[in-house]
């Protein structure tokens, strides 16, 4: 018994770690083909919903990934024009930002 407590313990902080916090800088893009709250990361899946936290004015919102990129260095999300400016930084072009997979 104390063996599958453990397990189920490792187990649940294992799958927090995937859902791990990252931190980097974003920037924006239009997408003639989607629009809304959406973004493009390099690796997590098409269709995942991640939360955007612009770190220099607290503002957050759920996007939803369907692109690959950024291709610019040091950036970690490209959102859409819509999701910037609901996050602050449209006229700005870049932010730091966290994410959080959900």
């Amino acid at each position: 018994m104390r063996r599958l407590i453990c397990a189920a313990v490792a187990a649940m902080l294992l799958s927090t770690a995937v859902r791990a916090a990252e931190l980097g800088q974003a920037s924006w893009y239009v997408n003639p083909y989607h629009s809304g709250l959406i973004a493009a990361h390099k690796t997590f899946p098409m269709g995942s919903r991640v939360r955007v936290t612009n770190l220099d004015n607290g503002l957050s919102l759920v996007v939803v990934i369907v692109d690959r990129g950024p291709w610019g260095r040091g950036r970690v999300i490209d959102v859409s024009n819509v999701a910037a400016q609901q996050l602050g930084f449209l006229s700005a072009g870049l932010a730091r930002v966290r994410l959080d997979r959900l």
